[in-house]
């Protein structure tokens, strides 16, 4: 499930087509019609969809309403396991439940520290040496789930938010894909 470019997914479909591996994107989900990521899907013939948030004035029922069409989609896909790339939207305990311990996030910080979506800005803020980023499955908070796989990354004292940004991104390149390869093949157990 993507929202924004998918640089996230293209390393994950490369590792697909170039390593041998035990999964496979199925199906490619985005809560916006404009996320590059899309393009990634349709070059590698992979199939997608674009759930938006539907219009109204309550935000839990347009979550929910989100949520069940996602969730049929997937069901129909016989999706095994959810993988969050740059899916920006914090999911109900509902769908959480349905999905639980099938359900993986790549978050760019070393979890516990600097959980939500501006954990650059406070790493740089905390003035931490190292960060990095972390693999784990989500839970009913926010990247609060078991930690899967986790891998460091230096905070230079010329660190702005894109330069730090960029550096973790080219390292949950490489984890991500190598976590699902564990994960899937029964080398990282729960």
């Amino acid at each position: 499930m993507i929202s924004g470019g998918g640089s996230g997914l293209a390393a994950l479909l490369r590792h697909q087509l170039k390593q041998p591996c035990c999964h496979q994107t199925v199906l490619v989900i985005s809560n916006r019609s404009d996320a590059g990521g899309l393009r990634h899907a349709k070059e590698n013939l992979v199939q997608h969809s674009v759930v938006p948030i539907p219009p109204g004035q309550d935000p839990e029922a347009r979550r929910l309403q989100h949520e069940r069409e996602v969730h049929q989609l997937l069901v129909a896909s016989n999706v095994e396991l959810v993988v969050l790339s740059g899916y920006m939207r914090i999911l109900s305990p509902w769908f959480v439940e349905r999905w639980k311990g099938r359900l993986v996030n790549i978050h760019p910080s070393l979890l516990p520290s600097f959980p939500g979506a501006h954990a650059h800005r406070d790493v740089l803020a905390a003035g931490v040496e190292i960060t990095g980023c972390t693999v784990h499955l989500v839970d009913e908070g926010v990247d609060t789930g078991p930690i899967l796989a986790q891998q460091s990354v230096e905070v230079t004292s010329d660190d702005t938010e894109d330069t730090l940004q960029e550096r973790v991104k080219q390292v949950e390149h490489e984890l991500y894909p190598k976590t699902l390869d564990l994960l899937c093949s029964g080398r990282i157990t729960l």
